[in-house]
């Protein structure tokens, strides 16, 4: 690639895309300056030159990716959006910040064409990028034996001091060095400035180093001698390709704010607006007497030789995928549904069955599932956060995720302790396209992953989450392995699906339901062993598709029993004991709160009858939150104190998760109605 020899258009280009982010953040009274007006030269030349890209197709399958993990530097992408072609206009850039506009103060993936990854939460960013280039690896591995450059694709990141002080990103740093993801460049924006002053206040450690000591090729690129980007030395190091197997780190050198002639180098440029007086000195300083969100026309057909860069880059790739698939259209067959997600057909039919009384702990008969469902999905990969063999999400016979030999087609993961860019990362691999992750740890470590849950969750990205040890019958761990508050506090997040199953076979749907999710799921899985309960599979996958079903009941009931997971059977056991003695019971098992509050209100009521107000809930976790399902008369079992370090049996009887007590309720229930 030859080096950039920047020409007066160029710079008119850069200053063009400088006033207008300025004018936006202006307009909008709010955003982020520092960084649109230093980087811009950096973005323009990785959008016009760099990254394989077309305007025309935002959602190209063969395009590379651009992740803002500064993403508080938004205007920055959406100036370089508007300049290069893609569907974003003048009126969307005046509408930043604004309710409903397209330009949101962060970049948010499915609402900006040409947004790759909703950033923000500083290190998310960088270590989506290392989920997309672990993705982007295991398919030309899968895919691209032949030789084929169709799956050659690129993962480009803009990151912040910010990112890289976060401490995720030392794991993304890690597992891309680990696993040779020489298909990844962070450019590293080195200003010397956060929110709070000089970066000399909160580290002084050799990031160069921190990266090379982690298996990543570091390069540095120094300011010009104006201050500004020096953009043909960094051109000329983006375009190096020395093929060692490294990520590459480029330690770039900024100014915040170049070339405000007062803001720039302050750390108050960086989170507001510069203010009238200083955007017309920056507008002096460049040259330009252009008003606000005025592009010269010759400038703006120059940027916008980036669609026709793009459409000649997507045909090529088009040539060259076509040629692979003749060759290979089984092959296709199978790229094309891991793209689309598709799920076959008959994929109900390969869940194993378990026999009615067996007793088997859900994480146990998850483990089961998982091969059956491989065997069926050759896009489904995972792994744990090093708890492969405790939350059995090992694919029997389907090798490790590696760079050595053949290990790239493997699809266990091996994170290692590392639960925060576990999850991260497989935003990063959905996002990506052509796999299907699912990441294992257990329960109470789902702390750790809420950062990127809750992005998973706002772009709606089906990852699915194994989270075994979810109870205080994991036992002699005691407290600090054993969750509380923890479904409480999942299930309040919007667009998170949690499904804790009562045992084998509702174990086996969840799953099935889970692929079926158009957002995150949690399957929350026990270790202690569980009656198989006597009910048809297809009754029991459709009863948790719709969160919550009848199991046993009498006619004409005087309570109800609502039990989840494990203690379904508790429910089950209670029930039969006040059956003896007369009391008329109905026993609903409720996997999931989420799908039960989608349903219909018929559904709910035929479940869960208004007149019926004498209810129990029991579950073995924080009982806040179960009020709305049990009404004002209604009686929570549950733990609303931390655990005890105990056998399992011993830390249940002594926090209550007992018969003896579930019947007490039912009794204290049935008179309160």
């Amino acid at each position: 690639m030859t080096a950039t020899t920047t020409t007066a258009l160029d710079e008119r280009a850069v200053t063009a895309a400088r006033t207008l982010a300025l004018d936006a953040i202006e307009a909008a009274k709010s955003g982020h300056p520092g960084a649109a007006l230093s980087l811009a030269p950096v973005a323009d030349l990785l959008f016009q030159k760099h990254v394989r890209h077309d305007p025309a197709d935002p959602g190209w399958a063969g395009r590379d990716r651009f992740v803002l993990s500064c993403g508080h530097a938004s205007m920055l992408l959406y100036t370089q959006l508007y300049l290069t072609g893609y569907d974003l206009t003048l009126d969307d850039l005046k509408a930043f910040r604004t309710l409903h506009s397209r330009t949101p103060g962060h970049p948010e993936h499915g609402m900006t064409p040409g947004v790759d990854a909703t950033t923000g939460p500083l290190g998310q960013g960088i270590t989506m990028a290392v989920g997309m280039a672990m993705a982007f690896q295991h398919e030309r591995a899968v895919y691209g034996g032949d030789g084929t450059t169709a799956f050659d694709r690129h993962v480009w990141v803009l990151a912040s001091d910010g990112d890289l002080q976060e401490g995720v990103s030392y794991e993304a740093g890690a597992l891309a060095g680990r696993h040779r993801l020489d298909n990844l460049t962070v450019v590293y924006d080195d200003n010397d400035i956060q929110i709070e002053g000089s970066t000399t206040l909160t580290w002084s450690e050799d990031v160069g180093a921190r990266f090379a000591a982690q298996g990543w090729r570091v390069s540095h690129v120094a300011r010009a001698a104006s201050g500004d980007i020096d953009v043909p030395a960094l051109d000329a190091v983006l375009g190096e390709r020395p093929g060692d197997g490294r990520p590459h780190l480029v330690v770039l050198k900024s100014e915040i704010a170049w070339p405000a002639p007062n803001a720039r180098g302050t750390a108050g440029s960086h989170g507001a607006p510069l203010g009238g007086t200083e955007v017309a000195a920056v507008r002096a300083e460049l040259g330009t007497d252009a008003g606000a969100f005025e592009v010269d026309p010759e400038v703006l057909a120059h940027t916008r030789r980036a669609v026709a860069r793009g459409a000649e880059l997507h045909a090529a790739w088009d040539a060259t995928f076509a040629t692979w698939a003749q060759a290979h259209p089984d092959l296709a067959a199978q790229w094309h549904a891991a793209q689309s997600r598709t799920l076959p057909a008959d994929l109900a039919s390969s869940l194993p069955t378990f026999e009615v009384g067996s007793v088997l702990a859900t994480r146990d008969a998850s483990g089961k599932v998982i091969q059956a469902l491989a065997a069926r999905l050759p896009d489904l990969v995972g792994g744990s956060a090093d708890l492969a063999e405790p939350n059995r999400t090992a694919i029997a016979g389907a090798g490790s995720f590696l760079p050595e030999g053949d290990g790239r087609t493997g699809r266990n993961i091996h994170w290692g302790v590392r639960e925060h860019a576990m999850a991260a990362a497989m935003n990063g691999m959905l996002l990506a396209g052509g796999v299907r992750p699912f990441g294992g740890t257990f329960l109470v470590f789902s702390d750790y992953q809420r950062p990127a849950i809750r992005l998973a969750a706002l772009m709606g990205l089906p990852a699915v989450y194994v989270w075994s040890h979810d109870s205080i019958a994991l036992g002699q761990d005691g407290p600090t392995h054993q969750p509380i508050e923890h479904l409480t506090s999942l299930r309040a997040m919007p667009g998170l699906t949690t499904v804790r199953p009562a045992d084998a076979n509702e174990t086996a749907a969840a799953w099935l339901v889970a692929l079926e999710q158009a957002g995150p799921t949690g399957l929350v899985l026990c270790r202690q062993p569980l009656r198989t309960l006597d009910l048809p599979l297809a009754d029991v996958v459709d009863g948790v598709r719709h969160g919550a079903y009848v199991v046993s009941d009498d006619a004409d009931p005087q309570v109800v029993v609502i039990g989840t997971g494990s203690e379904l059977e508790l429910a089950l056991d209670a029930a039969a004991q006040v059956r003896a003695t007369g009391t008329r019971v109905r026993v609903v098992s409720m996997p999931s709160r989420e799908l039960f509050d989608r349903q219909d209100a018929a559904y709910r009521e035929s479940v869960l009858p208004a007149a019926l107000t004498a209810r129990v809930v029991v579950e073995a976790a924080a009982t806040y939150g179960w009020r709305d399902v049990a009404g004002d008369r209604g009686v929570l079992v549950g733990i609303d104190q931390f655990g005890v370090s105990a056998p399992a049996g011993d830390a249940q009887r002594e926090l209550g998760m007992t018969v003896e007590r579930v019947v007490a309720a039912i009794g204290e229930a049935t008179a309160r109605a």
